[in-house]
């Protein structure tokens, strides 16, 4: 049922296309600039996700289920964040893809994604040191000499970079189609709560059940390593878990594209240069009209 004011799947879809041509002719500047904000708000929502299974983990402690819950509960912010006040997310980005051949080309988009994605990992970095040098992290006293957020954030950190290629990959996979999702919720309603409401859930659901988000982690990592005392020496190890994630994460958002099967003829023209006849195109939605 849809809401009366708010946007059906066709006006959803026109929407995205009108989003998707305005990224396709952003200045370097601005994307970096954007990017940087995204990624110290997806930061925000990382920090609250930290901090919540930091103290989870306290006696008494709480179930896991709980505890995922109440950890996505907070790490949806960060989405709201992103889309409300508005900034560049490299993973929603991804949504690009499904103007190639109309809207914006494929050189517009890979210069988006690139310099978005420099743009997240700098705000998220920078918010890690931040969290860092609050102390927060740190408990003289403890044996470790770490809080029980700093140690979930060391654990948590060690944890990614063991994980395996293929399911860092699948699990990233999964992550984007969901916040994909929730990117497309949010352009459905015209409302501030509605928007809320639509993002909530997919990120809700994804923290849940363990799938991984690039830039979400790039400060999960960060922050862990910093924690450790390891930055700059063990720099290069993140790349064990955000090359996979972040491969999964694109693949993630183009099946999402892809599951409507116009986009399969729009694709496959902008792939090989070919253009329809007629500046007619009546497969131009990412969802089917209903």
């Amino acid at each position: 049922m849809i809401i009366t004011g708010d946007r059906n799947a066709a006006e959803i879809a026109k929407e995205l296309d009108n989003i998707i041509e305005k990224k396709g002719r952003e200045n370097i500047p601005r994307m970096v600039f954007l990017g940087m904000l995204a990624g110290a708000y997806i930061g925000f929502g990382a920090i609250a996700c930290s901090t919540v299974n930091g103290w989870a983990g306290v006696d008494p402690k709480l179930p896991a289920a709980m505890t995922r819950i109440l950890g996505g509960s907070v790490f949806a912010l960060g989405l709201i964040l992103v889309i409300v006040p508005g900034s560049e997310l490299f993973t929603g980005n991804v949504l690009m893809v499904a103007g190639l051949g109309r809207n914006v080309k494929a050189r517009s988009v890979l210069a988006n994604w690139l310099f978005v994605y420099l743009g997240n990992f700098l705000g998220a970095v920078a918010l890690a040191g931040a969290m860092y040098g609050t102390g927060l992290m740190c408990d003289s006293k403890a044996e470790s000499g770490l809080s029980a957020v700093g140690g979930w954030a060391v654990a948590n950190t060690d944890m990614r970079i063991a994980m395996p290629f293929m399911e860092a990959f699948w699990r990233g996979v999964l992550c984007n189609i969901l916040v994909c999702l929730a990117v497309i919720l949010a352009l459905a309603s015209r409302s501030v709560i509605g928007k809320i409401l639509g993002i909530f859930f997919p990120i809700m659901v994804f923290v849940l059940c363990g799938f991984e988000h690039c830039i979400a982690n790039m400060y999960f990592l960060s922050a862990g390593l910093m924690a450790k005392g390891t930055f700059f020496s063990a720099f290069g190890t993140m790349w064990h878990n955000l090359l996979p994630v972040t491969l999964g994460n694109i693949a993630g958002g183009m099946v999402l594209v892809l599951m409507h099967p116009g986009r399969w003829k729009r694709l496959s023209h902008a792939v090989g240069g070919a253009h329809e006849e007629g500046g007619e195109d009546h497969e131009t939605r990412v969802l089917p009209a209903k």
